[in-house]
């Protein structure tokens, strides 16, 4: 017995007549009586007196019917508090993002989010990787948006973008055209973050593939602002993705070239630990960030970057 059958058999005791009950439901007679005539093979007892005028309860009818009001009941109360959460949304909701992502994309959806849910105390965080994944573990953050580590370990994730990496020089630095193999990055001085970074580990695991080692001039772990400071008093040069550079490469002022053979990207995803209990309208959360990424794409407000299909069982 299931609800279904519930729903079934008070509808039959309501209409007082099993061909009444297969009018209103659109369905057969034959079907609506043999699924009556199985419930009540199933629970060992007649539910309904038949007679030439219809259907009445018997005693064990009345008794059931009273069971199948309350789940009626259970069920839309279920359904309408499941309503009410969705429109409110969460509480409290916390997203943390690196500073690329955050700095393009917290603006709209700081918007957005007032907008759908005006009630949930949004908080936002900026930061490193290391500290943004540290936060996520230890719950302080609901969401994070990331780039994906090679190996995202302890991570759920749905994929949002494909972004573009490339080398960014002093606008004097001496390179011709508009892109440099990867290769050629062995004879270029570079400002990187310490080894436990992501673009660290990125521009080590090329220059392993293409056999040559780094040329470090500086590490530098602190903001993406810092390293495009240091980068404009030529203390040597860096990689990031087009978005971080945008304004200063429009002025002129820095000078970006595309990284081939092969080509470098990396994947910005949502994330969240697995051993954790998704919060209560994070989805629909999810929903919003990839309507306001699409849309800042579609605008051409996020450079170098292609939007990624979500995953199929998110």
């Amino acid at each position: 017995m299931n609800s279904d059958d519930l729903a079934l058999f008070a509808q039959v005791a309501r209409h007082a007549s099993i061909s009444r009950t297969a009018m209103a439901l659109g369905a057969d007679q034959s079907t609506i009586s043999r699924r009556v005539s199985l419930l009540e093979t199933e629970l060992g007892t007649r539910l309904f007196h038949r007679s030439g005028r219809g259907v009445t309860l018997t005693e064990r009818g009345q008794q059931l019917l009273g069971y199948a009001s309350s789940l009626a009941d259970t069920l839309q109360a279920a359904e309408r508090a499941m309503r009410d959460s969705a429109e409110n949304g969460p509480a409290k909701l916390c997203i943390a993002a690196q500073p690329t992502i955050a700095r393009l994309l917290f603006g709209r959806l700081g918007h957005a989010l007032k907008a759908r849910y005006p009630h949930t105390q949004v908080h936002f965080v900026e930061g490193l990787a290391a500290d943004v994944l540290a936060r996520l573990s230890e719950g302080v953050v609901d969401l994070a948006l990331v780039y994906l580590p090679e190996h995202p370990g302890p991570l759920q994730h749905d994929p949002l973008l494909r972004e573009g990496v490339r080398l960014i020089t002093p606008a004097d630095y001496p390179l011709g055209g508009d892109c440099v193999e990867v290769k050629s990055l062995a004879d270029i001085p570079l400002i990187l973050p310490s080894t436990h970074h992501g673009l660290r580990l990125l521009v080590e695991s090329l220059a392993m593939r293409s056999g040559f080692t780094p040329r470090i001039a500086l590490e530098c772990d602190g903001s993406i602002s810092i390293t495009k400071r240091l980068v404009l008093e030529r203390c040597g040069c860096t990689v990031l993705p087009e978005a971080a550079v945008v304004e200063e490469v429009q002025a002129g002022r820095l000078k970006s070239y595309a990284l081939t053979n092969p080509d470098v990207s990396r994947t910005i995803a949502m994330a969240w630990p697995k051993n954790r209990v998704i919060a209560d309208g994070l989805w629909a959360v999810t929903q919003i960030i990839r309507h306001e990424t699409t849309q800042l794409l579609e605008q051409g407000l996020w450079p170098g970057a292609t939007l990624l299909q979500p995953l199929a069982d998110f």
